[in-house]
C-alpha cells in the first residue's frame, strides 16, 4: 500500500532558522519513516499521539491530532486513547492532552 506524502508545518515555523531540522523533518521523518509500509498512517498516528501524551509533549499534540483525524481516527477514538493512557502514563498527562484535544477540536468546528 502506498502512503500519501505528509507535509509538516516545520518549514513555515522554522525554515529560515533551522533549515537542516526542517529537511530532516520533511525528508526523513515524513518522507521516509511515515511512508514505510509496515504500518498504516492510521497506526502511525495512534502510536505518535500515544507517545506525545506519554511524554507530555503537548506542544506537538495539536498538529498530530489533526493529522490523526486526516488518517482516519475519530475524535472519540483519540479521547479514548488518552483516557486509556491516564492509567499507564499518569492522570495529569492525560488530562493535559485531553484539554489540548478539546481546544483543537473546538477550533476546528468553529473555523
Amino acid at each position: 500500500m502506498k502512503h500519501k506524502l505528509i507535509i509538516s508545518s516545520a518549514r513555515e515555523m522554522l525554515g529560515d532558522f533551522a533549515p537542516a531540522f526542517v529537511s530532516y523533518t520533511e525528508d526523513v521523518l515524513f518522507g521516509d519513516v511515515w511512508r514505510r509500509e509496515a504500518l498504516s498512517l492510521r497506526e502511525r498516528s495512534l502510536i505518535t499521539v500515544a507517545a506525545l501524551v506519554a511524554g507530555e509533549h503537548v506542544n506537538q499534540l495539536p498538529y498530530h491530532l489533526i493529522l490523526a483525524k486526516q488518517n482516519g481516527i475519530s475524535e472519540e477514538e483519540l479521547v479514548e486513547v488518552m483516557t486509556q493512557l491516564a492509567f499507564y502514563v499518569g492522570w495529569p498527562r492525560a488530562a493535559s492532552a485531553i484539554q489540548v484535544a478539546k481546544d483543537v477540536f473546538s477550533k476546528e468546528k468553529e473555523g
